[in-house]
């Protein structure tokens, strides 16, 4: 079951959309919790303030009627030890929050009373900080309640604060502040936030959708210009280069290169198929010419030619098969090959070669391929010397092409024939190409020994070159890193 697709812009934008979502509930919950507390604190501010007023009326020993306890229509109580209600605004219907429920006053104790009972508080530990008479408590306690007020009601924020006085004892003052703007503040935020917070949402899923689409543009281009090259199996075709210097224009170049590659790759295979069959029907050609003669008159039979013929189409069979895998990508084997050794090997029996080899040169490898490599070149080189061949095998403390650096392994190919021509050094080791010089295919090849002996050189890690001798001949030097 293939899954639904989801395109890069619906999901750049419900990302983005997401991560601005879930910010802005994290910035508003702070906003909100900021704001409710500071407002919170301004109303402890003022209720502490209208209690430290009437405080300081009783400090000063003023009747309770006299005290200024129906301010701005806030409630206040003034509590004595007992938790007696002796003073409260006129109009306080109900009150919660100061610990006391009463909001009638209570007939107030003469001073003697309030003697009395303060001597039997000496020893209590629960009258808080120790005050002098006339002196008003420097701690306050705020705490949340509610009142009605004239038939009112709405939550307050109350603040106590302790006085000594020296005819009624210890007082405690109850005021409240009204928390309405508290309330009124957070919810019209909370209603911004609500309202607001969907549409800037949308902004930004409409803003991020329009930028995608932008950034995506030519991404789609490319898509669709890889889609048309599919369809016509155009590799000539490239697709469209943005003038951005991004990501997207470096992926388009990247393409090109890969495309461009891609292309050589089909046409390399191309030319090698074709050329291919070209010298395999030679071959195939003659055998089968042959064959009818020899099935039509047995006594005309070439034997001598038809072995050659086969000989010859089964080394060319060879040849392809290990071009294509090295094509393929195989990897040679990880031994250790002694190329002294293999160039002794390589060169027994054949005659007017000579071997200079130091010992010890040792290289990571396939055996069979280097030993390929070898006798490639050595047949190359007795097809045009005119009289010796000459094989060294040395150590080199120089790069060797892609490995760099290190000891390297040199096997040098000398000749005293003509030499190769200096435009001509490099199109040798193509595949199916020979010289003018060598163009007989029964004596010049199919044209692949030199093509594979660079192809194995490459696989290596190491390089393939050729260039003139001293006398004027053609060397050829393999350099491969040591092992």
């Amino acid at each position: 079951m293939s899954r639904p697709f989801a395109s890069v812009r619906a999901r750049a934008t419900l990302a983005a959309t997401l991560v601005v979502a879930v910010a802005l509930v994290a910035a508003g919950t702070a906003v909100l919790l900021s704001l409710r507390s500071n407002l919170l604190g301004e109303a402890g501010t003022q209720a502490e303030r209208s209690a430290r007023e009437v405080a300081t009326g009783l400090a000063f020993a003023k009747p309770y009627d006299d005290l200024p306890l129906d301010v701005d229509d806030r409630p206040v109580q003034v509590v004595d030890e007992e938790g007696r209600l002796v003073a409260a605004s006129e109009d306080l219907e109900r009150i919660s929050g100061t610990g006391v429920d009463a909001v009638k006053p209570q007939p107030a104790v003469t001073a003697r009373d309030a003697e009395d009972d303060a001597a039997e508080d000496d020893d209590d530990d629960d009258r808080g900080e120790s005050l002098e008479p006339g002196e008003i408590g420097a701690r306050t306690t705020v705490s949340d309640g509610s009142a009605t007020i004239d038939g009112d009601t709405e939550d307050y924020r109350f603040a106590a604060v302790p006085v000594e006085t020296e005819d009624r004892g210890r007082l405690t003052v109850y005021a409240g502040a009204p928390l309405s703007a508290e309330h009124g503040a957070v919810n019209t935020a909370l209603t911004v936030m609500l309202i607001g917070f969907p549409v800037l949402l949308a902004v930004v899923a409409w803003v991020t959708w329009l930028v995608t689409r932008r950034a995506l543009r030519p991404v789609e281009g490319i898509r669709r210009e890889m889609a048309a090259i599919t369809a016509s199996e155009d590799l000539a075709r490239r697709v469209p280069v943005p003038d951005t210097h991004d990501e997207v224009a470096r992926l388009a170049s990247t393409t090109n290169e890969t495309l461009t590659a891609l292309e050589s790759s089909v046409e390399r295979q191309r030319r090698f198929v074709a050329d291919a069959s070209h010298e395999l029907r030679s071959p195939i050609a003659s055998l089968r010419t042959q064959l009818e003669v020899a099935a039509a008159h047995p006594e005309l039979l070439d034997l001598d030619g038809a072995v050659e013929d086969t000989v010859r189409l089964q080394r060319l069979a060879a040849d392809l098969l290990l071009l294509a895998r090295l094509d393929a990508g195989e990897r040679p084997a990880d031994a250790r090959v002694d190329l002294a050794a293999l160039a002794r090997e390589a060169t027994e029996g054949r005659r007017g070669v000579r071997v200079r080899a130091e010992e010890d040169v040792t290289v990571a490898g396939s055996r069979g391929q280097l030993e390929r490599v070898l006798a490639n070149l050595l047949d190359n080189a007795q097809r045009h010397a005119r009289s010796a061949v000459e094989v060294s095998v040395r150590r080199d403390g120089g790069p060797h092409g892609a490995g760099g650096g290190g000891q390297t392994a040199v096997v040098a190919v000398a000749d005293d024939g003509e030499g190769v021509p200096a435009a001509d050094r490099e199109r040798i080791f193509e595949r199916f190409v020979r010289l003018d010089a060598a163009r007989s295919r029964d004596d010049g090849g199919a044209g692949l020994g030199l093509a594979i002996a660079r192809d194995v050189a490459l696989r290596h890690g190491g390089t393939l070159t050729v260039r003139d001798t001293p006398a004027g001949g053609a060397l050829f030097e393999l350099r491969l890193p040591g092992a």
